[in-house]
């Protein structure tokens, strides 16, 4: 009711992380804030074994305007591989959320959700490719969403160049919007409670 009433979308978070594992603390962290989350399985890799419970992909899923849903103690899971910027957008099924986890490649683009903060996660590898593919997803993604905030993690040598560059060549009002998530334990912990954070202050609790 909350959420329908301020007419906003859910927080969109796309997490691009080598590990499955990563993205199932996320969301628990998540779910220890208090923030109910919708797991998207862009890739196949989260939900492939568990019954689906339906015969239609995502699309037939959208054509019926009916998610098939796992539920979990996070909230609930949608496997979805392949879904893309082409979908039919997932605002009226956000509504039920407070944040829309989607675990994303590198070639996948942001998924739309319609007056909605944007957060992206990335980890990076100490490498010089990692860090031109880093930047180079940075640089596309701000000019579709000039708002959305990039979180690095990972190897500090990389996130360290990524930020660099951004400041360099995309400007300081991008940088700003670029924040570390440090290593350890806690990590996606402090993620959580700065998304929560913004999420209490975007709307009433």
């Amino acid at each position: 009711l909350r959420r329908r009433a301020s007419e906003r979308s859910a927080h969109g978070v796309h997490c691009i992380v080598r590990s499955s594992a990563t993205l199932f603390q996320f969301v628990d962290a998540l779910h220890r804030t208090g923030l109910v989350s919708l797991l998207v399985d862009m890739q196949g890799r989260l939900f492939g074994d568990a019954p689906t419970r339906s015969l239609f992909d995502w699309r037939q899923q959208f054509e019926r305007d009916q998610l098939h849903t796992l539920p979990q103690p996070y909230g609930d899971a949608w496997h979805a591989p392949g879904i893309d910027r082409g979908a039919v957008s997932l605002d009226r099924a956000a509504l039920g959320y407070d944040c829309v986890v989607f675990d994303a490649g590198w070639s996948d683009g942001l998924i739309p959700l319609s007056r909605a903060t944007h957060t992206v996660v990335m980890e990076l590898e100490d490498s010089q490719d990692a860090i031109l593919q880093a930047y180079g997803r940075i640089k596309a993604w701000v000019h579709a969403e000039p708002q959305v905030a990039v979180g690095l993690m990972g190897g500090q040598a990389a996130c360290d160049h990524v930020r660099a560059a951004c400041a360099r060549f995309l400007g300081q009002a991008v940088e700003r919007n670029i924040f570390s998530v440090l290593a350890g334990s806690g990590a996606f912990s402090a993620l959580a409670i700065r998304i929560a954070g913004e999420e209490t202050g975007l709307r009433t609790r």
